[in-house]
């Protein structure tokens, strides 16, 4: 089975992390072949391209262009022409909107994977809402729930993202040696969030909370994010000069995009994300599980999924002072920190398990091409 998976490709972020897993994990899925096309190149196309399967690129469509969006659906349909799929994906409501009158004259059912938990209110949603997918499938069951109420008419499924085991050896040298590439002790405590730079997100929430612990000695809190546009870059600017304001600039890092993750994650301690709006999965709480670390974060969204007592603390939104206190906790508490990572690990792979879901994903897919219309036409020839 041929699976052309549709993403924009200008960001980085979760889809990205995601669609890179699909192509890295094909062989824990024989009967299932990924495909990438894209629209924008980047960062995301540069390491598909890595991974061995080089993306189309169709050309960028704007919407606010009526002539580049036709130029993006032509260079689909000889795509779909050219190459022999058996399914295609798009990935979020915009690549919806784009492709989806091209995917279904092509005779494919119109799939559409949801990443985010919207509400049916975005404009790119109400757009979505016309194209009437044939089916979704979401990244939680919290995303299930809320994108069912706004596309009633659509079949709904979830799936939980597959993540990679670590694929290299860490020992303490490397992870001395990384922290000392960022001017970290290397017997700190180290809070680390990785995500996107955006306020939903929490930094100023985590910074505000950090205030609170400037008694305690021997941490450093590093934010990895790198600004991908200017709105971004305002807000990365904000968190610093918070930082510097409330006095603990010396004990942040903001060091931006990586492309090491993994490792910057074994080499930290507790894993903090105080999000002010839902996740639709959260698949960075999953990563950071999966390198061994406890997380706190906000109850809501697909979190309330992910973590529990036995790997974490969930608080409510907003509420620096309950950060404060649950890292606190874990801070100043080796044996605690210890006992939360050895149940995250565990909690991680029967989340995400990357067989599991690969084959979880395949009988989805190969559902929807076993009640095509394409295929019963093909039969029908074959038959002829």
């Amino acid at each position: 089975m041929r699976v052309l998976h549709i993403t924009s490709g200008n960001l980085y972020g979760g889809v990205e992390v995601f669609l890179a897993t699909l192509v890295r994990e094909a062989s824990a899925a024989p009967g299932m072949e990924p495909d990438i096309a894209v629209c924008f190149e980047g960062r995301f196309s540069a390491e598909i391209a890595r991974l061995g399967r080089v993306p189309h690129v169709l050309p960028s469509p704007r919407l606010s262009r009526p002539h580049s969006v036709l130029n993006a659906r032509r260079a689909l349909r000889d795509l779909l022409q050219r190459e022999s799929y058996d399914v295609v994906v798009c990935h979020q409501p915009w690549t919806c909107v784009m492709f989806a009158s091209v995917i279904r004259s092509a005779g494919f059912p119109v799939v559409m994977w949801v990443h985010m938990a919207g509400d049916g209110r975005h404009w790119l949603e109400r757009l979505c809402q016309l194209t009437r997918p044939d089916l979704v499938v979401c990244n939680s069951r919290f995303t299930a729930e809320r994108t069912a109420a706004w596309l009633p008419h659509s079949a709904i499924e979830h799936a939980y993202c597959p993540v990679s085991a670590p694929r290299t050896s860490f020992g303490v040298e490397e992870r001395d040696e990384l922290r000392r590439s960022l001017h970290t002790p290397t017997d700190d405590v180290v809070v680390v969030q990785v995500s996107r730079l955006e306020p939903f997100k929490g930094q100023h929430v985590l910074i505000h909370a950090l205030t609170m612990l400037g008694d305690l000695p021997r941490w450093t809190c590093w934010i990895v994010g790198g600004a991908q546009r200017p709105i971004e870059l305002e807000y990365l600017q904000r968190l610093q000069a918070m930082a510097r304001e409330r006095g603990i600039a010396d004990r942040i890092r903001f060091i931006g995009e990586r492309d090491d993750v993994e490792r910057v994650l074994r080499a930290a301690d507790v894993y903090c994300q105080p999000n002010s709006a839902p996740e639709g999965f959260g698949l960075t709480f999953i990563e950071a599980m999966g390198a061994g670390l406890p997380v706190v974060t906000s109850a809501m969204g697909g979190a309330r999924e992910i973590v529990n007592e036995s790997c974490g603390t969930l608080v409510q939104p907003g509420d620096a002072n309950a950060v404060a206190h649950a890292l606190r906790g874990l801070v100043s508490d080796a044996s605690l920190r210890n006992r939360l990572a050895a149940e995250a690990r565990h909690r991680a792979w029967v989340l995400c398990d990357p067989v599991q879901q690969m084959r979880q994903i395949q009988a989805l897919l190969s559902g929807v091409v076993a009640n095509s219309p394409r295929l019963e036409r093909a039969q029908v020839l074959n038959v002829k």
